[in-house]
């Protein structure tokens, strides 16, 4: 299974990207210690993974700890290593927990997922991508993992340095 995997940083107000290699993680632990080589000096620290433009994983590290995850699909785990690295010890997301109390968030809540997401819905949340946004736009028809990335930076203001990783 082929992947793509860009880590972005924040310091200040600043963001950066890079694509990362993770074909060495055994490991959320080795996952989140590329993304503290990526951006040692990181407020915040996320990691984006599209796994065969089929599954996203999106990991988030603050002030170099406290590592939070989300994938749009448990199945992930069971069709790769990687994905095994990555979501194997996560549960499913209880998504009738997830907050939607302002009318934008109630809107785009999906109505019907086909996947079984896990981890952390709302691990964006305070940074402007409520849970029920980030499982609104998995669930979405034809969004591939990377159009949900492409708004996500878009949303929290990084598009510019994504466009530049992707492109290098």
């Amino acid at each position: 299974m082929s992947y793509f995997a860009v880590a972005v940083g924040r310091e200040g107000d600043e963001w950066e990207a890079a694509e990362v290699d993770l074909d060495a993680v055994a490991d959320v632990e080795d996952a989140a210690e590329v993304m503290r080589e990526a951006f040692p000096d990181a407020d915040l620290t996320l990691l984006f993974v599209d796994a065969d433009d089929e599954y996203l994983t999106v990991m988030r590290l603050d002030n170099g700890d406290d590592l939070r995850t989300f994938g749009s699909d448990a199945e992930y785990a069971s069709q790769s290593r990687l994905g095994e690295a990555l979501l194997g010890d996560l549960e499913p997301e209880d998504t009738e927990e997830i907050d939607s109390e302002d009318e934008e968030s109630i809107a785009a809540r999906p109505t019907e997922l086909d996947a079984e997401p896990v981890g952390e819905a709302d691990l964006l949340g305070d940074l402007g991508v409520p849970g029920s946004t980030l499982l609104a736009l998995c669930a979405k028809e034809g969004m591939m993992p990377s159009d949900v990335v492409a708004e996500v930076a878009k949303s929290l203001g990084f598009a510019e340095a994504l466009e530049d990783a992707a492109g290098a």
